[in-house]
This record gives C-alpha cells, sequence and structure tokens, in this order.
C-alpha cells in the first residue's frame, strides 16, 4: 500500500483515538502522544499510578489498530525465554521444534516491566530494537507492525528493578495518565453500569497494512532546516543544564524529530512546525536526562527541568515555514496515493 496523504491518515487516526476514546475516559491528550508513538514506528512507556488505564489503552489501542495484541504479567520469576520462545523437543519428530514466546505479536503490553530481573528486561532489547530475536545461535525476525507499550509503576520500589537508562532510552517517549477530574471518573461509572459487563470492545478502525502505510506517511513530512536546528538546540541545552548530570543523546534528537512528524500528521500537515516539538518535548525528553543526585533531594522532577528547557530555547517563527496547499484540501477517506 502507498503512503496516505496527510489528511487521510489524520481523519483515520481521529478515528481510532474517538474508538478508544469511547473505553478510555477524558485521556485524550495521552492518548494521542500514545498514538504519535506508534505511528512514528516507536516503543511507548506507561508510567503510571495503578488503576489509571493504562492495560485498558494498550488492549483498546490494539483493537481499534486492528492488529494482533498479546500481553505479558512480568514477575521476578520470569525467565528470557518465557519472552522470546525456546527450543522444545517434539517426541513425535525426535526433533526439536521452536516455539515463539509472545514477543511474536504486533503489540506486545510488557506489564509492570520493572518487577522482573535485568536478564528478562534485557530479552526485549533485541525485539524493540532490530525487530528481531535470536535463540540459540538462530534469528527470527518479527512480523511488522511491532510495538512494545510497557507500564510501570512509579512509586513502588520493594520488588521491583528498575530500567536502567541504556533501556529507558530504547522507549520513544514516555506517557503519565493522572487522575480523571470528578466528572470524567463518574462518566466511568455510568459507562460501565450501561454496557452491563466488564469486558470491554471497540470497532477496529484499520488493519495492518493500513497502518503501515500511516506508518509510511511520516517519511515525507518536510522538515525545515530551521527546525532541526531547534530540535539539536533543545536537545544540546539537556546536556549544559547545570541540574542535568546525564544530557539526552542524540537518541532523544530523533525522537522529538519522529515524534514532531506524527504530530504534524495528525494535525492534517506534511511539515512541521515549532508547537509539534514543543508539544512533544517532555514526553520524549524526561526519561533520557539524569538529574544530579542533590536534585532529587529537592524534589526536582525532569519533566520540569525539560519544561524550562523549551521555555529557554528560542524557537523559529512559523510564519517563516512553507505552507502547502494540499494541507488543506479535501482527500476522501480510504482513497490511497503516492502524494510526494
Amino acid at each position: 500500500m502507498n503512503p496516505l496523504k496527510p489528511l487521510e491518515v489524520s481523519r483515520l487516526a481521529r478515528a481510532v483515538l474517538d474508538q478508544v476514546g469511547t473505553v478510555v475516559v477524558g485521556k485524550r491528550d495521552a492518548l494521542e502522544l500514545v498514538l504519535a508513538g506508534i505511528l512514528a514506528g516507536g516503543h511507548v512507556l506507561l508510567e503510571d499510578l495503578p488503576g489509571l488505564g493504562k492495560t485498558l489503552t494498550a488492549r483498546t489501542m490494539a483493537q481499534a489498530l486492528g492488529i494482533e495484541f498479546r500481553r505479558l504479567q512480568f514477575t521476578p520469576d520470569l525467565l528470557p525465554a518465557d519472552v522470546t520462545g525456546s527450543f522444545l523437543y517434539d517426541q513425535r519428530t525426535h526433533d526439536f521444534t521452536f516455539r515463539p514466546g509472545p514477543v511474536f505479536t504486533n503489540l506486545l503490553l510488557a506489564d509492570e516491566i520493572n518487577r522482573t530481573p535485568p536478564k528478562t528486561q534485557a530479552a526485549l532489547l533485541e525485539a524493540m530494537q532490530e525487530k528481531q530475536v535470536s535463540v540459540e545461535g538462530t534469528t527470527y525476525r518479527l512480523t511488522a507492525p511491532f510495538h512494545v507499550l510497557a507500564t510501570a509503576n512509579p512509586i513502588e520500589h520493594e520488588g521491583t528493578y528498575p530500567l536502567p537508562e541504556a533501556q529507558l532510552d530504547r522507549f520513544l517517549l514516555r506517557v503519565s495518565f493522572g487522575y480523571p477530574t470528578q466528572e470524567e471518573e463518574l462518566d466511568v461509572l455510568h459507562r460501565r453500569m450501561a454496557r452491563q459487563r466488564e469486558e470491554v470492545v471497540v470497532q477496529p478502525i484499520v488493519d495492518a497494512p493500513t497502518l503501515l502505510a500511516m506508518q509510511e506517511s511520516l517519511e515525507y513530512v518536510s522538515v525545515e532546516e530551521s527546525i532541526s536546528r531547534y530540535v539539536v538546540d533543545l536537545v544540546a541545552a539537556t546536556r549544559s543544564d547545570p541540574r542535568v548530570l546525564v544530557g539526552a543523546s542524540p537518541r532523544g534528537s530523533l525522537a522529538l524529530l519522529l515524534l514532531g512528524r506524527a504530530r504534524a500528521v495528525l494535525a492534517g500537515r506534511d511539515y512541521v512546525v515549532p508547537e509539534d516539538i514543543k508539544g512533544v518535548a517532555i514526553p520524549a525528553l524526561s526519561h533520557r536526562i539524569t538529574l544530579r543526585p542533590e536534585m532529587w533531594l529537592r524534589r526536582v522532577d525532569p519533566g520540569l527541568v525539560v519544561r524550562e528547557v523549551v521555555d529557554a530555547v528560542p524557537a523559529p517563527a512559523s510564519g517563516a515555514l512553507p505552507q502547502y496547499a494540499y494541507a488543506t484540501e479535501e482527500v476522501p477517506v480510504g482513497e490511497a496515493s503516492q502524494w510526494r
């Protein structure tokens, strides 16, 4: 399937968000970030308190995207083979056959990823970065699309294994939902009583080939030189901030670029504006910086540091960016075309 036009991708994405929003109430901004991460081809870390809809978001997002979904509960006794799969002896053929693990799917929910030892956490690294799994010297490619949505509880420390910075860097962005408002929570109760069952099912809006075409469309989004320099300036500012021990790596710059492109496409544009970069700076960079020890004693949050960096670094003027005629033209849903 050819890449889709920005307006078509935006329309399909809005339909996906509307479907997921019928179940996950009042979290449109967070859902847009999760979908932007998927459109950008990355993995998302959902870090928040229990009961705020992290698992529900992953399941309903997979249903709305029409892709295969598997959930893996990470526990202290989980082994790497429980993630990747292993060779088993078949008594009928008298030979060893490979039994794929849950990582062989389109969307893997790594639930409570910080509850399993580092050896098992690392079993996901090759799959997340290389889109493949190596077992007993044999390499198996994962079917595209492949994404990991991992959940973590940020306040529990007993019996947990915090993700090292190198593995955190593999996640394109980190998203938190936060508590709903009282009206939103009341709406959750009303919807639960109305459907008269616990299970929630949403209708698929797209399928795997369409999702791949939506992801490919990001490669045709224009990024002006001033925007690229703005991205580099933001990341460089995290490294020179006196409160930061280790700043964001070049992978942080790539994350800003990819997520900025995704936000542009979600808005129906084929070019990136500074607001796209600002809107993803905190979720893309806050988990990539390490604060000095004394900052933790002062309860300084990495997100606050990134926000202040964004406020301090001058952004290029939006008026100097190009305006494209087809960024506002009407495109019928389902009409795929090579638009670049």
